[in-house]
């Protein structure tokens, strides 16, 4: 079976923004520690537009792009809603259909079973 055909599925993005790279960091190191991760990717720079309390906000923020397994999902969600510090954090599932092998077996070992 080739490597996109077996990992098809097998992982996702979890897609977040916060405030700053060290509120950022601060939740991928946990995640990362705690196996829920095998990656994150902080992006800073990014500006956001969006209505929050019937005001147009215009901000800077962070995008994080948390890489792990779609069996963690649930439990890396309820992780990163709990060390995150916005009141509606945006957490969306992006699907990863393959990737490089070698890549993808050490993104397995570093995520829980």
């Amino acid at each position: 079976m080739s490597g996109d055909k077996q990992a098809e599925g097998e992982f996702i993005f979890l897609y977040s923004t916060f405030g700053s790279v060290a509120e950022a960091e601060k939740a991928a190191e946990a995640l990362v520690r705690e196996r829920l991760a095998a990656c994150v990717n902080i992006h800073p720079g990014m500006r956001s537009v969006y209505e929050w309390k019937e005001a147009v906000e215009k901000t800077e923020e962070v995008a994080v792009f948390i890489k792990t397994k779609e069996a963690l999902k649930e439990k890396a969600m309820a992780r990163l809603r709990a060390l995150h510090p916005y009141e509606v954090p945006a957490m969306l599932v992006l699907p990863i259909l393959g990737g490089n092998e070698d890549y993808l077996d050490w993104a397995r070992g570093q995520t829980k079973r």
